[in-house]
């Protein structure tokens, strides 16, 4: 009779300590995969039982959290919602977070290792937590003046620091509010992701600035400038700018330039024939390599998600001349050719770009601190005062004239792309202003406007101007 008794006993034992050991290894090793579950319900009614910090422009909150009368207590709410959503992305109960929302959500919602002592000292007191503060690089008056220029234009713009590498505007459209997702009525919030995400055509939740890429068109003339004075050529230079056949094909590149003119001429006129031309003798190799020297090939913006611009791997002799004037297969992002820019002016030094200066516990304290940091050495010094010189002949006397502001020293580089002749083309423009210092890209995804070099000087040069006399 005690042996079955004794068996029983055993099973039970081991079971319980089988369920003991399940309940230890699921609190520390799955304890993150669990509350990231998008089932887990309880951990989801926490977070937003929390009152998250705040996300900063200067000392103006662009997402914070204020009261609410419901389960939660508390609403996630953005001011200016369409603004910067770009940025901030979303904080929502159904659809989880986007952008600095989720890349800085522990340190948000208070629960990051580098915020442990404050929720000591919380439990120790009774006080109730709060979230840290994330304090951005960005510039209100930049900010706006870029989405009041870009106006409801399909496109980006985006403006860096060259010395730092910090990001001072960052616009997308058409963009979102982010507060039809955040709020607590789950009906409107499930009917505003549909119809978020049911627009494929203007794409409003796409972060055009970092997430897309699109051919360059001639803005990358800037990246063949600078390959071709590193293989020893000079801004004046001789070209062959007459009409150019690709090698082994029956495409001819028109020219309006003439026969002859200097490296420096034929970027201020935005010569395709010459850069085609100039493009296979320095090879597809030599391309690449400056392409990677600028940053193609890396995600460069950690901060909120960001994807590598593009030179191709596989490139024969007549594609190097049509990737030579930003076409074929290269494409970039609106920040990577900011970022072109950004090195021009750097004396050739590329700076990691980041969004956020700072993050600060509820008490002040500064949790962590962004050192500004070199990403690649572009060019030379020297060929990088060359380039300087020759984009600012692009804006005083080429197809980039109407971004010359009075006063100021500004460098540039439109831009026209038109790939498949059926859409409209994409219109371009890269500058650079030594006072303020300051360097920005404009995109326009729809130039409205046969496809010329001269549409990206007419409908996104002043668009960068407008960026720059913003901040002076």
């Amino acid at each position: 009779m005690n042996h079955p008794i004794r068996r029983v006993t055993l099973v039970a034992m081991l079971m319980s300590l089988a369920l003991l050991a399940n309940l230890c290894v699921s609190y520390l090793a799955r304890q993150e995969s669990l509350n990231a579950n998008s089932q887990n319900r309880r951990a989801t009614d926490a977070a937003f039982a929390q009152d998250r910090g705040a996300i900063l422009v200067g000392n103006t909150p662009i997402a914070e959290t204020v009261a609410s009368k419901d389960q939660f207590k508390f609403q996630r709410r953005y001011p200016q919602g369409e603004l910067y959503a770009p940025v901030t992305g979303y904080f929502s109960y159904l659809f989880g977070a986007s952008e600095l929302e989720q890349t800085y959500g522990s340190q948000l919602s208070g629960t990051d290792s580098s915020q442990f002592v404050n929720r000591l000292l919380d439990l120790a007191t009774g006080a109730k937590p709060k979230g840290a503060s994330v304090q951005t690089t960005l510039n209100a008056r930049a900010q706006r003046a870029a989405a009041n220029a870009l106006g409801d234009k399909k496109g980006a713009v985006v403006a860096l620091n060259p010395k730092t590498g910090a990001v001072l505007a960052m616009v997308s459209s058409p963009t979102f509010d982010p507060n039809s997702l955040a709020t607590h009525d789950q009906a409107k919030s499930r009917a505003s992701w549909q119809k978020l995400t049911g627009d494929k055509t203007g794409k409003p939740m796409a972060n055009r600035a970092t997430r897309e890429i699109f051919p360059p068109g001639s803005t990358f003339k800037v990246v063949v400038s600078a390959a071709a004075l590193e293989a020893g050529y000079e801004p004046d230079s001789q070209l062959d700018t007459s009409s150019y056949r690709l090698p082994g094909t029956n495409t001819t590149i028109r020219t309006t330039c003439g026969n002859q003119q200097t490296l420096r001429q034929a970027l201020a006129r935005s010569c395709n024939s010459a850069f085609a031309r100039l493009g296979v003798k320095l090879g597809k190799d030599a391309l690449r390599e400056q392409a990677e020297k600028f940053g193609f090939g890396t995600k460069p913006l950690s901060d909120i998600g960001s994807v590598a611009s593009r030179f191709p791997d596989e490139i024969d002799t007549p594609q190097t001349g049509l990737a030579s004037i930003g076409g074929f297969e290269v494409a970039a992002t609106p920040l990577q050719m900011a970022m072109v820019a950004a090195a021009v002016r750097n004396d050739g030094v590329v700076m990691q770009p980041y969004l956020v200066e700072s993050v600060r516990s509820a008490d002040l304290q500064v949790l962590s601190q962004t050192r500004p940091s070199q990403l690649r050495l572009a060019t030379s010094s020297a060929n990088a005062a060359k380039l300087r010189q020759m984009m600012v002949d692009v804006v005083t006397s080429g197809t980039g004239s109407r971004a010359r502001i009075q006063g100021v020293t500004v460098g540039g580089k439109t831009g026209t792309a038109n790939s498949d002749n059926v859409r409209t083309p994409y219109a371009w423009f890269i500058a650079w202003a030594d006072d303020p210092e300051v360097a920005v890209c404009v995109f326009v995804q729809d130039a409205e406007m046969p496809a010329t070099d001269v549409a990206g000087g007419r409908v996104a040069a002043p668009i960068a101007k407008s960026v720059i006399e913003a901040l002076r």
